[in-house]
C-alpha cells in the first residue's frame, strides 16, 4: 500500500491497484514509519482484517536536514555524529556528511550505508 500522510495520531494508506484507504492509529503504526515519506510504498501485514504489521521498504533515500559541521582534523576511523533527516528521524551518519546531502539508510537498524 502507499503512505498517504498522517493526520494527527492516524496514519493514512491507499492500495494502488483498488484505491481503497484505510487509516491506522499511531499504537498499530508504532515507529514503521520513522523513515519513510508520503507516497513511498509500505506493505501492510493483516490477519482477518486486523493489520499486525508495517513493514517500511529495506532501504531508503532521505535528505540530511540538520547536522553539525565536520572538521578537517576529524579523522579518526568511524567517528560519527548525529544527524536528522527530513522525515524527523535521527540518524548516526559519518563526520563528512553535510546539510542537504542525501544519504542511505537500511531501515531494519536504522544504520547509515552510504551517500546517495
Amino acid at each position: 500500500m502507499q503512505y498517504l500522510y498522517s493526520d494527527g495520531d492516524l496514519f493514512n494508506f491507499m492500495d494502488v491497484e483498488t484505491y481503497d484507504q484505510i487509516a491506522l492509529n499511531a499504537e498499530a503504526v508504532g515507529d514503521a514509519l520513522k523513515f519513510v515519506k508520503e507516497n513511498e510504498m509500505v506493505k501492510i501485514c493483516s490477519y482477518n482484517g486486523n493489520v499486525f504489521a508495517i513493514e517500511p521498504p529495506l532501504f531508503v533515500e532521505l535528505e540530511i536536514t540538520d547536522t553539525e559541521p565536520g572538521f578537517k582534523g576529524d579523522t579518526a576511523t568511524g567517528a560519527t555524529k548525529p544527524a536528522i533527516v527530513e522525515t524527523g528521524a535521527k540518524v548516526m551518519v559519518p563526520l563528512f556528511v553535510e546539510n542537504g546531502e542525501k544519504i542511505k539508510i537500511d531501515t531494519r537498524s536504522g544504520e547509515y550505508l552510504s551517500r546517495v
